[in-house]
Order: structure tokens, then sequence, then C-alpha cells
């Protein structure tokens, strides 16, 4: 999956998007709908990192899920009443067709009566049960390797990649994140995180820390 700027699209502007995603969903709202699904899937970014710690630590402004592309249809079938909208460069596809999802790799699902955005869906490249990292194909792990779950039964990406994810354009609440799961990551994580990062982002400053 190769993410370039297609023809159309539209741009959205900050505040835009602030009003039309105040009424994302929470992680339980997709695992309802997703309950007994084949596809393997879970939540991403800074819900993740709350799920694993167990409790909420700031607001999220969206909700972020993980699938690999193959399983993508499997999860639309679920929300037959919502559109699918793919994102990339900065723009925004109404209802997507085959040749623009293919070349990006998010999808934001939208309520078409309120023209709310509920959640973000990225379509990760895989092959067979193996996921494989869109930043760098040289990491690649079994999905039950990546998958954790809440005591609610809640899939969840395991910390150290979301960390990896977060690392590349290091943002406020990025580093705040870091900062707030550091304490909780055991060697073994932290030495995943410190391998990955040493090969996509060597010399990033987080490095130090996880040294430590």
């Amino acid at each position: 999956m190769t993410e370039s700027l297609q023809p159309g699209g539209v741009v959205l502007d900050a505040d835009e998007l602030e009003i039309r995603w105040a009424d994302a969903w929470r992680p339980e709202q997709v695992a309802e709908r997703l309950a007994g699904i084949g596809a393997p899937w879970c939540v991403a970014a800074g819900w993740a990192l709350d799920l694993f710690r167990a409790e909420p630590s700031r607001k999220h402004g969206d909700l972020e899920i993980a699938v690999p592309v193959e399983g993508f249809a499997e999860i639309r079938r679920r929300f037959p009443e919502y559109v699918f909208d793919a994102v990339g460069s900065g723009r925004v596809w109404p209802r997507a067709g085959a040749q623009t999802l293919a070349a990006t790799h998010q999808t934001w699902v939208r309520d078409p009566v309120s023209d709310q955005y509920l959640f973000d869906v990225f379509r990760e490249p895989h092959e067979g049960g193996t996921w494989v990292c869109r930043r760098d194909e040289r990491v690649r792990l079994p999905y039950d390797a990546i998958i954790e779950r809440t005591a609610d039964g809640i899939p969840y990406l395991v910390p150290e990649l979301v960390l990896l994810f977060k690392a590349k354009a290091t943002r406020p609440k990025d580093q705040a994140d870091f900062e707030g799961v550091l304490p909780l990551l055991d060697p073994p994580r932290r030495n995943r995180l410190r391998g990955w990062l040493e090969l996509i982002h060597p010399g990033h400053p987080w490095l130090a820390e996880l040294a430590g």
C-alpha cells in the first residue's frame, strides 16, 4: 500500500475537524459492534495506551483502530449505516472508491445523517497472519504478539508499538504519553521499543531514557 496524493479530496481545517470529531466513539462502542469478527483488530494510538494503563490519562479527540487491509471489508460490513471516507496527504475523500482506498491507509467512519466522524480505521499491511509495520517492513510480528486485551476483552495494540508510531513526529501529547507509560514498561517491552527505535529512528531522544 503506497500513500500518494490522489485527485480530488477536500481539506478540512482544524476547527472544523474538532467539531466533526466531537462525538467520537469510545473503545467499548466499537468492540461491541465487532464482537465475534474473524479479522484481527485492535484499538491503536492514545486510546490503546489508556487501555494498557487501565485508566484514562487525557481527553482523546478521536478513536483509532487497526485492522489488516484484507480484513477491512469484514469490518466495513459491521457498520452498514455509516460511510467510510479515505484520508491522506491532508485531504479527505468522502465515500472513497477502491483506487483511493488502495493509495491511503486511514479511513474515517462517518454518520451520513449528522456528518460526524465516529472512529478511524487504519488499514495495515500484512502477509497472512503476520503484521508488517508500514513505517519499516523489516518489523514483522504475528498478530498474537502485537494485540493484548483489557479485562473486558477489548483488544489494543501493545504500548511499545504505539510509542514507536508516536516517535516519528513527536507532539507534546506524544511526549506526555511516553513519559506516562515509560514507568509501566517492563524490561522486555523497553528492549523491544529501544530496538525498533534504533532501527527506524536512530538517535531518537527517547533512546536515552529507555536505556536508563
